[in-house]
């Protein structure tokens, strides 16, 4: 609308025009919270995951330990085994 046009236009007119200006702005605001809060959600979820897959990375640290721990274990037993039977085979003789 251009500046003639609004001055041609009555009180009430110009009343309901910013009646009608303040819901629109009211709306949007609303949506713009809206859209603040999924963002907000989104950019939490993504740092959720960030730490998600930290924690993954981790986890997989601690399996190689606990596998490597295990092998050894395992490794540590069968010497000793072998070492025993050795031992009695030299008894036997």
């Amino acid at each position: 609308m251009t500046d003639k046009e609004l001055r041609k236009l009555s009180r009430k007119d110009l009343i309901q025009i910013l009646f009608e200006q303040s819901k629109e702005i009211q709306s949007l605001q609303e949506q713009l919270a809206e859209s603040q809060k999924a963002l907000e959600d989104k950019e939490i979820k993504i740092k959720n995951a960030g730490s998600l897959a930290e924690a993954a990375l981790q986890l997989n640290g601690v399996f190689e330990a606990a596998q490597a721990a295990c092998e050894q274990y395992t490794e540590n037993l069968r010497m000793l085994s072998e070492k025993k039977n050795k031992n009695r085979v030299k008894k036997k003789r």
